[in-house]
């Protein structure tokens, strides 16, 4: 299981450098029902993966010009604020919740790139809205605290606030959005510290192989139709999405058994680090 780990590991680090982003939403999928790492603690993992790739992203994008370093910061510093008080929160949280939560992030995300999402359709209209940065500063935040409580990046999130609100043209989003991402996940960790076990070595084998698997995704993304991988890409995102949440369904009912769920993670826990 740990050679299938690493090999979709390599796989979300592609899809990402194909996609610009949105790849690294399946990295905590891949570290609970594939490698069998408990729901906190993948979350708390996802993050440096979803980070660093976001990283190596952003600097490719840097050397075409398509980030607004001054934006991102702006952006980024509130929304590392809300990511650092969104791994606070999700201590309050059980691991089923915030799996749930993760799991409508998916569908509603799947359902975005289905429709050709929000920032091109505003993108192709004429430009009739003005710029809106006081209304930056909450979405930023908002961003951050789903990102520290789900460990996603929220690319499908960021790059349409900054089409529609900042008026940054789509490529630059993009590239911006991924600057943002790098910086909310490293806060968003940096809120975990401590609060769950974290096996270092394999992290950082696991970030390796994502990273390099998005220098290889950037290197195609010439090749690949990306309106049909986008596509194809949604689709099994939405039955990835249906797949985590049925397996939660019971934290949204409200009957989590909280016993039974922090055992069950000790015991997976305690199979990863071996």
């Amino acid at each position: 299981m740990i050679v299938l780990g690493f090999a979709l590991a390599a796989l979300i680090g592609i899809s990402l450098g194909l996609l610009g982003g949105g790849g690294s939403i399946l990295t905590v999928p891949v570290l609970v029902y594939v490698l069998g790492v408990a729901a906190k603690p993948a979350i708390a993992m996802s993050l440096p993966v979803v980070g660093v790739t976001s990283l190596v992203g952003a600097a490719l994008h840097w050397r075409l010009g398509n980030v607004r370093v001054a934006t991102a910061l702006t952006f980024g510093v509130v929304a590392m604020a809300g990511a650092y008080a969104g791994a606070k929160l999700a201590a309050f949280m059980s691991g089923a919740a915030q799996l749930a939560l993760l799991a409508i992030v998916m569908l509603v995300a799947a359902v975005s790139m289905l429709r050709g999402g929000v920032a091109t359709r505003v993108e192709d209209a004429p430009s009739t809205v003005p710029v809106r940065a006081a209304l930056l500063v909450p979405i930023a935040f908002g961003v951050g605290v789903l990102t520290g409580v789900v460990g996603i990046g929220g690319g499908f999130l960021v790059v349409p606030t900054l089409v529609l609100l900042a008026r940054i043209p789509m490529r630059q989003a993009v590239g911006t959005s991924l600057l943002v991402i790098a910086m909310n996940s490293a806060s968003g960790f940096a809120g975990y510290l401590g609060a769950v076990s974290i096996d270092w070595g394999f992290l950082a084998g696991f970030t390796a192989t994502a990273a390099a698997g998005a220098l290889v995704g950037t290197m195609l993304v010439a090749r690949v139709p990306q309106a049909v991988l986008k596509r194809g890409f949604a689709v099994f995102l939405l039955v990835a999405g249906g797949f985590v949440l049925y397996r939660n369904r019971d934290a949204l009912q409200g009957t989590d058994h909280s016993d039974a769920t922090r055992a069950a993670s000790h015991a997976a826990i305690a199979s990863a680090t071996r």
